[in-house]
């Protein structure tokens, strides 16, 4: 059941409210309350100054994984650069076709490969999809399917959130948890809740920088920069070493 696609479009057809959020559950129970789904449609001078800066290193043939509905893929078209946009939502890649984008595939990331989708220089996982990469053995997995993807000059532009930068009793207890159970401490499993809705569980993945280094180890890949790294939510450029 594609939840999060049905939000996207009923916003996209006007039929939320000014005050409805997007509601994720965790599987300690926890609720998370985030944004608008308008955040997924919002135009470039209304992003956090992190993913502003990040988008100087886009270069070139570009694959935005996870691309909703278009938010970073039509603005990088409308400023004359070639991007392929994937999502596992078909409504979301839906929105993207109605509002533009020249080329938006429905596509599971486990099944991208040059083959399908052809060689890029830039990847994209913006908007925390680092977290599409699940756990540390998925993730060097699929690292390697992207370098086999990409051009010598190659680049990943990767927006995380660091689980370790908070004080709540309530996500330490769940870190602790994951811990004891052989997990990475930000890998949360979650689901997408809507109204009488509920989504398939999966796993997303929130790494510290460190552990990020150490996931990228062994790729071919290197984190070449940080981008305010000062927060929580960051943005790694991941560069072939």
């Amino acid at each position: 059941m594609d939840v999060f696609g049905q939000q996207l479009y009923d916003h996209h057809r006007g039929l939320l409210s000014e005050d409805f959020r997007e509601v994720g559950e965790r599987d300690d129970g926890y609720i998370q309350v985030y944004e608008h789904p308008r955040w997924y449609f919002a135009p470039f001078d209304e992003w956090y100054p992190h993913l502003r800066k990040a988008m100087k290193y886009v270069r070139g043939r570009t694959l935005d994984i996870g691309c909703g509905a278009g938010r970073v893929s039509l603005h990088l078209q409308r400023n004359g650069a070639s991007v392929v946009g994937i999502d596992h939502s078909p409504l979301a890649i839906q929105i993207c076709r109605e509002r533009g984008l020249a080329d938006a595939r429905v596509c599971p990331m486990t099944r991208i490969s040059a083959n399908k989708l052809g060689v890029f220089d830039s990847i994209l996982l913006a908007g925390n999809n680092f977290g599409l990469l699940e756990n540390p053995r998925r993730a060097r997995w699929i690292l390697r399917r992207l370098y086999k993807m990409t051009t010598d000059g190659g680049r990943i532009i990767a927006e995380t959130t660091d689980p370790h930068a908070t004080d709540d009793p309530v996500h330490l207890a769940y870190q602790e948890r994951n811990r004891a159970r052989g997990r990475m401490s930000g890998q949360y499993r979650h689901r997408e809740r809507y109204q009488n809705l509920k989504g398939p569980w999966f796993d997303w993945l929130f790494v510290s920088r460190d552990e990020m280094r150490d996931i990228v180890a062994g790729t071919g890949w290197m984190i070449s920069e940080f981008i305010e790294p000062e927060g929580a939510q960051y943005v790694a450029i991941i560069e072939k070493t």
